[in-house]
């Protein structure tokens, strides 16, 4: 019988073999559908009752949800499917093969965030034998890199229910209970064109554009003043000012100018009220400069997160890992599990240096770990 070790490097090898880039690029986009079929026969050969739900007609795009279990409490133990893009030409190693050498499992999604459902089955399959109490989920989600509709569509069913969640994303064993929201956003000026010998024959909207950027990076020094949380490494809002398009020839006067811009929010703040307060602060410039101004969002944002401290969930991660909770600046689904009323943290194997990056990795020395540590868990949420 094959052990454990070589279980799972088979399963993370199918895993990182299965091509599942999501990208809001057309070019890049593929389907999670590979991947999923994999953990549902799996998942299945254990005893899990599994569902498939399609996120896009045809089912390319899906979640699974697999249920070992009953009652009305227990865990989930989530992750995200899909990888970013990559440049194969930047890896010593193709990036859809699993290579292993110097104790480090390389491969597109090793540490973000394929190598996870490898180390949940290990410790679900501990207690194969066992009547759970209570259910244990696994849950796997399409298009986290992107739009996060999976982890979306969850949230507006309302289900998987559970006491509480684990996404297992790169911390490196780390328990985080908070971590800032994100908004993209586009600014868009339209003014009148006309021959630059005479200003007064157009509007320029690259002109608007300068007063639309002074007035930006002055909200962001009024949103540092207002939000300051000092458990996060940058304590304030970030607002990063990305890339800017305007115009087309020196000697004549720009008709149009697009800002796009990402506000990354603290737990506290609000993204709806920000966008309401710079749709309003935007509108005045138009209207002082006689210009369309005009902000539209350029994804579904993501709210800021925050589990309270004294949950049990953060209590129990603190005991078991020995270390505090902490906060984190990027991204995750965890808002959207939240919201389903389940205590939720962000802990898994491999550190986020090495995600989205060439030559991808995750540290076999953290497999181990992360196997007993989620053996502590199901046996609290699920015996």
């Amino acid at each position: 019988m094959p052990s454990t070790d070589q279980v799972l490097l088979d399963q993370l090898r199918q895993l990182v073999g299965s091509a599942s880039v999501s990208s809001t690029d057309p070019r890049w986009d593929q389907g999670n559908r590979g991947v999923i079929d994999l953990l549902g026969t799996w998942l299945a050969a254990m005893g899990f009752h599994v569902e498939i739900q399609d996120i896009v007609a045809g089912g390319a795009k899906a979640n699974l949800i697999a249920t070992r279990g009953s009652g009305p409490g227990g865990l989930v133990l989530a992750g995200h499917t899909d990888t970013v893009p990559f440049d194969e030409g930047r890896w010593q190693s193709d990036p859809l093969a699993l290579s292993e050498r110097e104790n480090r499992l390389y491969g597109l999604g090793s540490t973000d965030m394929k190598g996870f459902f490898p180390v949940a089955l290990a410790a679900a399959h501990t207690f194969s034998d066992s009547t759970l109490q209570q259910p244990l989920i696994i849950l796997a989600t399409a298009d986290e890199e992107s739009s996060m509709n999976g982890a979306r569509a969850l949230a507006q069913q309302g289900r998987p229910l559970g006491r509480a969640a684990i996404i297992g994303e790169p911390t490196s064993l780390t328990p985080i209970r908070m971590h800032k929201g994100i908004m993209m956003e586009s600014v868009r000026v339209t003014g009148r064109s006309g021959h630059s010998s005479n200003p007064a024959l157009g509007n320029n909207a690259l002109e608007g554009m300068h007063a639309v950027i002074s007035d930006l990076l002055a909200y962001r020094g009024e949103l540092a003043q207002r939000f300051h949380n000092p458990l996060f490494d940058i304590a304030t809002p970030t607002m990063n000012l990305g890339c800017i398009h305007g115009g087309d020839s020196p000697n004549r006067i720009c008709a149009s100018s697009e800002l796009h811009f990402d506000l990354r929010m603290v737990p506290g703040g609000n993204n709806e009220a920000a966008r309401d307060e710079l749709r309003q602060r935007l509108t005045a410039i138009g209207d002082q400069r006689g210009l369309q101004v005009e902000l539209n969002p350029l994804i579904n944002d993501v709210a800021p997160f925050e589990e309270p401290a004294e949950s049990e969930l953060v209590q129990l991660a603190e005991k078991l890992t020995g270390h505090t909770a902490e906060s984190v600046a990027f991204a995750t689904e965890a808002p959207f599990l939240q919201q389903l009323g389940m205590e939720t943290i962000v802990m898994g194997p491999g550190s986020i240096d090495r995600a989205h990056q060439p030559d991808e990795y995750l540290e076999t020395e953290q497999i181990r770990p992360a196997i007993r540590l989620l053996q502590q868990f199901i046996r609290h949420y699920c015996l």
